[in-house]
């Protein structure tokens, strides 16, 4: 007798099922974000009008989680549109510099600004400095080959590090240089509520219009010639994209620091699971980055007795996930 196979099996539907389940499970760690901490929140002293509780929860609690939720979507679905662009599995914003410039940035917002708002800001400006310095560098190049923008990453960061080394050589070390190094190892713990809503709303915007491009995204992962016959100006559009894309991380990164593996793990997982390269498979992406950063950032003020750095339960994760990724000798866990 024949039994017709669930409409699951259908590449839609499974990520449709997919995305449902990973919006559950994002939701409810939102949910759980807003409640745990060192001071323990209750919805029945909330709802009762509790000062304090209201002024942790309003101040604190609520900018906190939305940076974990959106900037984890953020890093998620952008380490997608790098991995599908350059069509490599180890793609990262660190391949244009945008990470090395947000570094050098924070570091010289801290050694000669006040205020964690001039920090971020500080921070912002380095990692589009980097980021516009790259692309211009790539535009000299006539043919707007992928390597050529992957080579002035490489000088970008290059550059951007040696002036984060010399911004740490004048430390103090007692002190600023002790900021600067929490600040790499990154951390949703200095989240000012005051800098944090324009930079989530540019943030949504940019996300905005990465899936507004997902279609022409999706082509660039084809051969460029495949692309130029299909109408695309291959050089033109994937500079648009990596600005966008870069621009999305950028003002997640300067708010929180350096946070690693998220936009790496993210997309991989979501290839795992829906076994396609798609529009879906962005979103996807984008849930599973938010999923792992309110998990982690859980774990961080939750696992011991201080705040711990965020970055450290998302390597935890992701370098035996890399290492395993190298171990296959493949494309990734799903072609791109």
């Amino acid at each position: 007798m024949n039994i017709m196979k669930p409409s699951t099996d259908s590449p839609t539907a499974r990520i449709k099922v997919l995305c449902a389940v990973g919006i559950v499970l994002m939701l409810v760690l939102a949910a759980l974000s807003l409640m745990v901490g060192k001071y323990p929140l209750s919805l029945e002293k909330l709802f009762s009008g509790d000062k304090m509780h209201r002024r942790v929860f309003l101040t604190l609690r609520l900018s906190r989680t939305a940076v974990g939720l959106v900037g984890g979507f953020a890093l998620g679905a952008a380490g997608f549109v790098y991995q599908t662009v350059f069509r490599n599995p180890l793609a990262s914003p660190d391949i244009i510099g945008v990470s090395s410039g947000a570094s050098a940035g924070a570091a010289a917002g801290i050694l000669f600004l006040t205020g964690s708002a001039a920090v971020t800001a500080s921070s912002f400006m380095g990692a589009v400095a980097a980021v516009a310095l790259a692309l211009g560098l790539a535009g000299l190049d006539r043919s707007a080959k992928k390597g050529t923008i992957v080579l002035a990453g490489i000088a970008v960061h290059s550059l951007a590090q040696t002036a984060l080394m010399c911004l740490k050589l004048t430390a103090d070390p007692e002190r600023e240089l002790s900021s600067i190094e929490y600040w790499i190892m990154g951390s949703l713990n200095g989240v000012s509520a005051d800098a944090v809503y324009g930079n989530l709303i540019m943030c949504l915007l940019c996300l905005a219009a990465l899936f507004f491009l997902s279609r022409q995204i999706l082509l660039l992962a084809q051969e460029e010639g495949e692309a130029r016959t299909l109408g695309v100006n291959v050089g033109l559009l994937r500079l648009i994209v990596l600005l966008i894309a870069t621009l999305t991380v950028a003002g997640i990164i300067s708010l929180t620091g350096l946070i690693s593996f998220v936009g790496l793990l993210a997309p991989h997982g979501a290839r795992m699971l829906s076994k396609n390269n798609r529009t879906g498979t962005m979103l996807l992406s984008g849930i599973l980055g938010a999923v792992i950063l309110l998990a982690a950032d859980i774990l961080a003020r939750s696992a011991a007795k201080t705040e711990l750095p965020v970055s450290i339960f998302t390597s935890l994760v992701g370098a035996p996930f890399l290492i395993a990724l190298l171990a296959r000798g493949r494309n990734g866990y799903g072609q791109l």
